[in-house]
């Protein structure tokens, strides 16, 4: 623990919310006599996060994601408990803090929208007193990186959507923060520009050692750059480990995909699970997708390896894989039912 670079120990974050009935009377109420709730955004969490480590945060809509990041960023206060990022308490925001820190907010801007980039990159330098040869020389090399040389002196209004996120992440760099928050940085983006930058960063992570905490519905994100995750729930931590782990031992099934030689048909099918040679309960053998000779069957864990046998004994097989489950479809098992 001692080590780590993130400590967060039992934290938890509260809204106070006003509330009322509609219509009028309750309109006029509402001016001498409002009524609250309240409302967990974040309930009790605990973890530690190691310097270098890249790890994803998520969880579905509303499950505190932002809110945690925003909390270590010192962007809120916490109702209870306490957090430490690279040794300081974030919402304290001393200078020294937020030089080592940056937040990519997905659905925010700070770039301004009248200018170029890379007018808003040399303001950037002065807010965080970067000197002039070592900014240019960073904003030359990050540049490079995205290949977006060509866009730094256009206005940012005239920018597509991932221009412009690539200009967010420059912009959120050119202080060299030690520890770095993204929060949904690939949303809206098409497929290429969300893998480019998927790469922008495991080799920017690679090459400084920065810290990263990731959140992001896309688990492409997380599946190519976070080795470890964090599941959040409802405000509370389901799942701190391994994201091999999450896939091969809380998922309790496979999925096998297999092509067959159909001139022969596929009569041996239904019988593969019949006899005193059935591998299994043909109940808990499901049958996903069957079009023309390509079929997916979703089968126990456990039985995996002689079930493959024997459908390669009883079938005239053409191509057969056998592969995990996808991760969405994981952690949304997980969420409906809980973690065994």
């Amino acid at each position: 623990m001692t080590d780590a670079q993130i400590i967060v120990q039992n934290l938890a974050k509260t809204y106070r919310v006003p509330r009322r009935q509609g219509g009028m009377k309750a309109a006029l109420k509402s001016l001498t006599h409002k009524e609250y709730t309240n409302i967990p955004a974040v309930t009790d969490i605990s973890f530690s996060i190691n310097p270098g480590e890249v790890v994803g945060f998520i969880g579905p809509n509303g499950a505190g994601k932002t809110t945690t990041l925003k909390m270590l960023a010192g962007l809120l206060h916490p109702t209870s408990g306490s957090a430490l990022v690279d040794g300081f308490t974030p919402w304290q925001r001393e200078p020294e803090f937020l030089r080592r820190i940056s937040m990519v907010l997905g659905n925010k801007s700070q770039m301004m929208w009248d200018i170029p980039p890379l007018d808003t990159f040399r303001v950037l330098g002065e807010i965080y007193h970067v000197p002039q040869t070592e900014l240019q020389q960073t904003i030359d090399e990050l540049s490079d990186l995205l290949t977006m040389n060509d866009i730094l002196t256009k206005p940012v209004r005239n920018l597509s959507l991932g221009e412009r996120m690539k200009c967010e992440l420059v912009a959120s760099l050119l202080h060299k923060p030690s520890v770095l928050f993204l929060d949904e940085p690939t949303l809206g983006l098409d497929v290429s520009m969300q893998r480019r930058l998927r790469q922008f960063i495991a080799a920017y992570n690679q090459r400084t050692g920065a810290t990263i905490i990731l959140t992001s519905h896309y688990m492409a994100d997380v599946a190519e750059l976070c080795p470890r995750v964090i599941l959040i729930h409802q405000g509370s931590l389901l799942y701190d480990g391994s994201l091999q782990a999450l896939s091969t031992e809380l998922a309790p099934f496979k999925l096998i995909h297999l092509t067959v030689d159909q001139e022969n048909g596929l009569d041996g099918l239904d019988e593969l699970w019949a006899g005193e040679t059935a591998v299994t309960n043909p109940a808990e053998v499901t049958v996903i997708n069957q079009q023309n000779g390509s079929i997916t069957l979703r089968v126990p864990r456990k039985a995996t390896s002689a079930i493959t046998a024997k459908l390669l004994n009883t079938l005239p097989i053409v191509d057969l894989s056998v592969e995990n489950p996808p991760l969405d479809a994981v952690i949304d098992q997980i969420y409906q039912e809980g973690l065994s």
